[in-house]
């Protein structure tokens, strides 16, 4: 239960509109209750009068209660369903936002060891299941408590015993039920969410890698463990759904022995009256109205091992501290940078090999170097580095003469554009999509970068307003990796970071993308990180890395004569 403490504290932000939604709650069940117990009382009166010949029967005021109560239970469960409703989806807007704050600080030193479909399924599916918090424990407790109260309050102004009886047999209910029901959910609630969570994660890896699962003939016993996982998520579902039941059937059965003992009770005497006559069923109904608050009761708290374990699986992530954290100030953004580094070495976590060892360079304002190497070589490393996504383990790396760590976080990405390997489409229009680079800028701006780009056919159709879909499926590789780039080149930072920006294009496609960069990003210290052989005889400097460290480096021409390793990949042995 502690768990739930710093998400409760989250509603503090909305606690007038989540204590009107309770009000509104309290005031229909009421209604509801006041609608079934005046219409009992004002039908049997009516018929009491009647057989006793009475013809001066007052039914103009119980009528109008009557007709009163109607109407406040209908306006009121409409205006409780809709504040309610809107302050809980405004809890998960703050809390989903909470979340993701506290998780974008962390460096991949945190979050790599989870994988991208089960931080995803964290940050939605299991702040979903917190709304249950508020609609299904928070809110029917509490206005179950007050609707006891007031009933019992109501009814000893007639008869002290009958309503200390019933309000004592609902406070039981009240007291007895939820406990009892979160014990037998709560291991159903935990098995849900990790059921859940496995079968997503399990589908997401399946339809992602469906064609390599086909390729290497396991696409089957993937399926079958995937059907598997599905079959014990829908027997835990199907099991909660029948402790509901129970919840609901013992319920019933508590109602129907407190109405029958209270009618039992009342036809002894009410109020010391020995006849009471109408006043029994007055009682009796709002009895049988009173239980309706103990309804959503019943049931509460077996939601509430799954909201715990929902809540525990968010802080499992909310509550690390980052690896790498920034200064509040620290040096100003230029509009140049150099970039030096000093036998700086870097280990990832667990691995016994470092993946950077005793790496120096120097690299100057305006300088377009190249970062050539096999795969595991140590270069979208250097580049991670280079961003603080990691820090290094030993040495210094600084920029314009500040080690990176003196810098904000602000300053150092106003400092620092970069193009991933792989471009993230988000399912957005394309302008969504290129205001990530820069916020504030105007179509105009974004339409001549697109025209720059050379992709002005994206602007044929919709515009800007054109619509992307999810990862852009729409859009050919060179089409991605251009829109990458123009977010980039409209960051406009003084040091652009490219990491294989031309990987999986045709050579012709590949030589259009880095006369584009060359162009664009002349005015820029431009580090391009790539194994391909392409164009990199316009580089000024070529870095060849191996295991972590610099090879050789030097001018295209350079390298070639001096036959090393660099010389080897354009002329291999036997060629």
């Amino acid at each position: 239960m502690r768990v739930l403490l710093p998400f409760l504290a989250l509603y503090r932000r909305h606690i007038g509109q989540i204590l009107l939604g309770m009000l509104l709650a309290i005031v229909t069940l009421l209604a509801s209750i006041g609608l079934l117990s005046l219409s009992g009382w004002f039908l049997a009166g009516s018929a009491l009068a009647g057989a006793a010949g009475l013809y001066s029967f007052n039914y103009l005021l119980p009528a109008a209660g009557v007709r009163g109560a109607a109407i406040t239970r209908t306006a009121g469960r409409w205006a409780e369903r809709v504040v309610s409703h809107d302050a809980t989806f405004r809890v998960l807007q703050h809390l989903r936002i909470y979340a993701f704050e506290k998780i974008l600080p962390l460096s991949p030193g945190v979050i790599a060891r989870f994988r991208q479909a089960e931080l995803l399924n964290r940050l939605v599916a299991d702040v979903d299941t917190l709304d249950h918090l508020y609609l299904r424990v928070l809110s029917p407790l509490l206005s179950a408590l007050v609707v006891i109260l007031v009933v019992t309050l109501g009814l000893s102004w007639v008869d002290v015993s009958l309503a200390l009886t019933l309000g004592g047999i609902m406070l039981a209910v009240l007291l007895l039920l939820p406990p009892l029901f979160y014990r037998a959910g709560k291991p159903l609630g935990q098995d849900l969410t990790r059921l859940r969570a496995s079968y997503r994660l399990h589908l997401a890896t399946w339809l992602q890698g469906n064609a390599e699962l086909s390729v290497y003939g396991a696409a089957g016993r993937y399926r079958r463990q995937l059907d598997d996982t599905e079959r014990r998520w829908q027997r835990r579902q199907q099991q909660q759904a029948n402790l509901a039941a129970e919840a609901q059937g013992l319920l019933i059965l508590i109602t129907g022995l407190s109405v029958t003992l209270i009618l039992w009770l009342a036809a002894g005497g009410i109020g010391g009256d020995s006849r009471p006559g109408a006043l029994i069923a007055l009682f009796v109904f709002t009895a049988l109205a009173a239980f309706e608050a103990l309804g959503p009761v019943a049931g509460a708290f077996q939601h509430l091992g799954q909201v715990i374990a929902s809540a525990g699986r968010i802080a499992d992530i909310i509550n690390r501290e980052p690896a790498v954290t920034f200064p509040p100030d620290g040096p100003q953004p230029a509009g140049r940078a150099v970039l030096e580094a000093d036998h700086i070495r870097f280990t990832y976590p667990g691995q016994p090999q470092p993946a950077i060892g005793g790496l120096s360079f120097h690299i100057g304002a305006g300088e377009h170097v190249a970062i050539l190497g096999h795969t595991g070589s140590g270069k979208s490393t250097l580049l991670q580095l280079l961003t603080r996504a990691w820090d290094i383990d030993h040495g210094e790396i600084r920029l314009n003469g500040y080690p990176l760590p003196r810098w904000s976080e602000p300053a150092l990405r106003s400092m620092i554009s970069v193009v991933p390997q792989r471009v993230h489409i988000f399912s957005a229009t394309l302008r969504d999509n290129l205001l990530l680079g820069a916020p504030g800028a105007d179509d105009a701006r974004l339409e001549t970068m697109l025209v720059q780009l050379e992709l002005e056919k994206l602007l044929q159709k919709d515009g800007l307003d054109g619509w992307l879909g999810e990862g852009g499926r729409q859009l050919s590789g060179g089409e991605q990796r251009r829109i990458g780039i123009a977010r980039a080149l409209l960051h406009d930072a003084p040091l652009l970071l490219l990491d294989e920006p031309t990987e999986g294009l045709d050579a012709a496609t590949e030589r259009q993308m880095l006369d584009l960069l060359f162009r664009l990003g002349e005015d820029k210290t431009v580090i391009l990180v790539t194994h391909r052989l392409q164009g990199l005889e316009r580089m000024d400097r070529i870095l060849v890395m191996e295991q972590g460290g610099i090879d050789e480096q030097g001018s295209h021409h350079m390298l070639m004569a001096a036959r090393g390793r660099y010389f080897r990949y354009h002329c291999p042995v036997g060629v």
